[in-house]
């Protein structure tokens, strides 16, 4: 069994893959004010009220874009599961080439969704994920990491909107069904999430445009992250909605790791 820890800005997801298939998968809150000794509480919470013994899981493999939150994380796993992680960075073998300027810059969420399109599609690929903030990334049929680009995320565009205007109040990420609206509440919906949509749809249109000019095929468009499907439904520029695809770029990694 293999326990697989995705830490994202806002959210920490931890999946549990066993003989070929996912048996659980949990969500924390990111807090790097949290000791190891309370992230200790959770996880072992979460393992008791689903019968699973901590001695089950052989290996455990951490993606992260908090470095703050690493030493609690990291220690939380050396007493509860008595091994020492494996760490997306620098030196990991994950089957791809990463053709950024510094490619210690390129965040680990984006390395690990890499490694699993590629695995999983072997062409040319734009790879989207909506997180805290919503990446873009460029992946040639051969396993090129070109780059991409990172934009404000869908919450966190609707917070600012909140936070900035004082009579504007807090919205839920909901499609009001028209763009021409009649309330207040009904109009920052359509201009948040119709807005993003028409956002999401030049990016594309433009990446690929210069990957076929790069000589690549049409990119496959695949999409993950918890926003992804609010997305998804309202254009035709996104192919594909994989809502596992950190979880299976973190086990492929750890495979090519694992000895």
């Amino acid at each position: 069994m293999i326990l697989l820890v995705d830490v994202g800005n806002t959210n920490i997801v931890l999946g549990l893959y066993n003989n070929g298939e996912y048996i659980n998968r949990w969500r924390l809150s990111t807090d790097a004010n949290k000791t190891s000794d309370e992230y200790s509480i959770h996880i072992m919470q979460l393992f008791n009220q689903n019968h699973i013994e901590v001695d089950e899981v052989e290996g455990i493999i951490i993606s992260s874009v908090v470095p703050n939150i690493m030493h609690s994380l990291e220690n939380m796993i050396e007493k509860c599961f008595k091994k020492k992680p494996l760490t997306v960075g620098p030196g990991i073998k994950t089957g791809i080439n990463i053709k950024y300027d510094n490619p210690k810059e390129v965040g680990a969420d984006r390395i690990v969704n890499a490694v699993a399109a590629h695995e999983k599609y072997k062409r040319s690929l734009i790879i989207l994920d909506f997180g805290t903030a919503t990446t873009f990334c460029a992946v040639t049929k051969n396993g090129n990491y070109l780059g991409g680009n990172i934009c404000p995320g869908i919450k966190i565009s609707s917070d600012a909107l909140f936070e900035r205007a004082a009579k504007l109040p807090r919205v839920e990420l909901e499609k009001p069904g028209s763009l021409i609206c009649k309330s207040t509440v009904t109009s920052m919906q359509a201009g948040i999430i119709y807005g993003y949509t028409g956002l999401v749809e030049y990016i594309i249109n433009r990446m690929k445009k210069e990957m076929i000019d790069l000589g690549e095929e049409e990119p496959y468009v695949v999409a993950t992250g918890g926003l992804a499907n609010l997305i998804a439904e309202d254009t035709d520029t996104i192919d594909e909605v994989a809502p596992l695809l950190t979880l299976e770029g973190l086990k492929i990694i750890y495979e090519k790791n694992k000895e």
